[in-house]
């Protein structure tokens, strides 16, 4: 059985006590944090820069996975990987030149990863699979934290590890985001993902992440996922 990591996001911790809340998370075995920028533009919503990711930094040892929801991400792809990201995920709807992009994250020396919006296809990532190490499939509209999952994702999770698989590229994690708990977590990874990320799940569930996270690898682990990496 492959292992499926968890990345809580902190989109929904507390801004005014970030460190407490990324230290709970990391005392209660999240394996990434999970930082989502939002400009405003991209999405409806505006959230957090460089400097704050350069906080975190300070506050975890733990991988930052930096998720870009932003117009053109190449403009500060070299201020978030000098602020501390290990990874950082690009949209494919927002790079008219997505390979280049996806370049410029490689050559800058930390993991690579591209996002699919809900409506946008599996199959437009055929061309640029072997240059990156994560497949994120938003699967709840990007924007805001507490949304409901949307109930095709699962086949959309699916097409993603069989593109995976066809390019000989079983390796390339599958993450999922939006509307995660125990139920959904479940279906995420019978399909093959194996990066959970969960904001509301863990920082506003009764408990906080001491008892959610627990909760969540449980659904995680309870499900046989045998495409993803170990």
């Amino acid at each position: 059985m492959s292992r499926v990591l968890i990345a809580p996001s902190i989109l929904s911790a507390d801004f005014g006590n970030l460190e407490r809340d990324v230290r709970a998370a990391e005392d209660a075995g999240a394996d990434w944090i999970h930082v989502d920028v939002m400009d405003g533009h991209f999405v409806p919503n505006l959230t957090i820069g460089p400097d704050v990711t350069r906080a975190l930094r300070k506050a975890t040892r733990l991988p930052l996975d930096v998720h870009l929801m932003i117009e053109a991400p190449h403009k500060l792809i070299p201020a978030f990987v000098d602020a501390g990201a290990d990874r950082i995920t690009v949209h494919q709807e927002a790079c008219p030149h997505l390979h280049r992009t996806l370049s410029q994250i490689r050559e800058a020396g930390v993991g690579v990863g591209v996002a699919l919006n809900p409506a946008t296809p599996v199959e437009s990532l055929v061309d640029v699979i072997a240059d990156v190490d994560l497949i994120l499939i938003m699967t709840v509209n990007p924007g805001f934290g507490g949304q409901a999952f949307i109930p095709g994702s699962p086949a959309k999770i699916a097409r993603a590890r069989a593109l995976t698989r066809a390019a000989g590229r079983s390796g390339v994690h599958v993450q999922v985001d939006g509307g995660m708990s125990p139920e959904t977590i479940a279906l995420a990874v019978r399909e093959g993902a194996n990066v959970v990320v969960a904001g509301s799940a863990v920082f506003s569930s009764k408990g906080g992440p001491a008892l959610a996270l627990p909760a969540l690898r449980a659904a995680a682990n309870g499900v046989f996922a045998p495409h993803g990496p170990p």
